[in-house]
């Protein structure tokens, strides 16, 4: 009796296994998404960068818009239907490949230089970048889309805090093809565009005496 009890238990676990990976096999395969990067290159119209004495620049952390933050590729369309991109990621976090580029566009400039936290005293502004709009736009579902990308800068006086300027900077890039490396494409545009200007901006106001 005792035997035939094992013999009906071990029968019971191994339907039960056969079952389990029955039902494992029936799962819906995810399709894996293709991932993308964007980052900052020298626009061709971009101005040769200011001549003179360099100055220091603290760059606070980026503020950047909560839906397009992450490392999924925000849509909107008709201006108020908000979809992420099936199946396209960004290799990482939108606002860490933005910093990135921040860095990036002002090792290429003439005059202002970014420094780290650890240099504080040696900072002559303080620069605050806004991320307002990072985003494809659609006016109709068919329409053709395009990349807008706007971000407001504030530039003060590291020594009494005091506001030099502030302008918001915007780029919408239209893409002729709505296919996800067209798009890609566009964010690359806007975001060199944005951020030459920022450069631009930031480093003709170091030249402002103070």
């Amino acid at each position: 009796m005792i035997r035939l009890q094992r013999l009906l238990r071990l029968t019971v676990v191994a339907v039960t296994a056969v079952a389990l990976t029955g039902c494992i096999s029936l799962f819906p395969k995810s399709k894996p998404a293709q991932l993308y990067s964007f980052g900052y290159v020298a626009p061709a119209s971009a101005a040769t960068p200011a001549s003179g004495e360099t100055f220091g620049v603290m760059k606070l952390a980026n503020s950047f818009t909560r839906p397009s933050a992450g490392d999924q590729i925000l849509t909107v369309t008709g201006g108020s239907d908000v979809a992420y991109i099936g199946q396209a990621r960004w290799v990482a976090a939108a606002s860490v490949l933005f910093d990135e580029a921040v860095n990036r566009a002002f090792d290429q400039s003439g005059r202002a230089r970014l420094i780290g936290r650890g240099e504080m005293g040696k900072s002559d502004y303080v620069l605050k970048l806004i991320v307002a709009d990072f985003k494809v736009a659609y006016d109709t579902p068919k329409a053709r889309p395009q990349v807008v990308v706007s971000v407001h800068a504030t530039l003060t006086r590291s020594a009494d805090r005091t506001l030099v300027a502030e302008r918001t900077f915007a780029q919408a890039v239209p893409v002729g093809d709505n296919r996800q490396t067209a798009i890609v494409a566009g964010f690359n545009t806007a975001v060199s565009g944005v951020l030459s200007d920022i450069v631009a901006w930031t480093g003709a106001l170091g030249q402002t005496p103070a």
